[in-house]
């Protein structure tokens, strides 16, 4: 299959060294694959490990042992072992990420904040405000905010901003963490037909959904992530 990202042998072990060199294995031997068009839920039980592998198949947390591919420029490209600077040039044109939590930056407005990735592939600023400036609407933020820096923002008008900044690119691959937790019904619809857009365009999503209503409207598949037993 044509697949879009596959983990092989992930595993991931958090070394505790101000604490006589505690390890903690977190993953272990992860094989895991998501195709083009697909969107697969993350489950598993709290602290098995779900966040701890998407930051890795976003390159925040290194691997300790295995490989992480992802098709980027019609090529399978190993992000585990990949240098800081493709790291950069593959989260700039196809690997999206949308947290929990934004990353306020000061004195930059909502749009802007929104537009970044669209002007960092040399989009032109219009372009880029305008996709901005639609994508905040659908998502209901009124416009009176779409200039104003967010840090005062209530948390479900900040996690538009973010949801808003991660379907901006049409990345290839984009890795969703609680992308509704803070919103209201209204607009966790909106974000399951984002989704559903953004994958019937071809992009493989992978996603944390703790509310099971929409991973049911979005997951084509379930992939389980399992706690590693009597870990110390």
């Amino acid at each position: 299959m044509n697949h879009s990202l596959v983990t092989e042998g992930l595993s991931k072990v958090f070394r505790l060294f101000l604490q006589g060199d505690v390890r903690i294995p977190v993953l272990d031997n992860v094989d895991f694959s998501v195709a083009p068009g697909e969107c697969v839920a993350l489950t598993g039980p709290s602290g098995a490990g779900k966040s701890t592998l998407m930051r890795c198949l976003y390159g925040n947390y290194g691997a300790g042992a295995g490989r992480i591919l992802i098709r980027h420029r019609g090529a399978m490209v190993d992000l585990a072992a990949a240098d800081p600077r493709l790291v950069r040039e593959i989260r700039q044109e196809t690997l999206g990420y949308v947290s929990q939590f934004l990353r306020v930056i000061p004195r930059i407005g909502a749009r802007d904040i929104v537009a970044e990735p669209l002007r960092a592939r040399g989009v032109p600023a219009e372009a880029a405000q305008a996709r901005a400036s639609e994508l905040l609407t659908r998502l209901n933020l009124p416009a009176r905010l779409h200039n104003l820096p967010p840090a005062t923002f209530s948390g479900g008008e900040q996690q538009r901003i973010n949801l808003a900044r991660g379907f901006a690119a049409d990345y290839p691959v984009l890795l969703l963490d609680e992308p509704t937790a803070s919103l209201d019904p209204v607009n966790r619809q909106v974000v399951v037909a984002l989704m559903a857009e953004a994958k019937a365009r071809g992009a493989a999503l992978i996603g944390i959904f703790h509310d099971t209503e929409i991973r049911d409207q979005v997951a084509d598949r379930l992939f389980e992530v399992l706690p590693i037993q009597d870990a110390a």
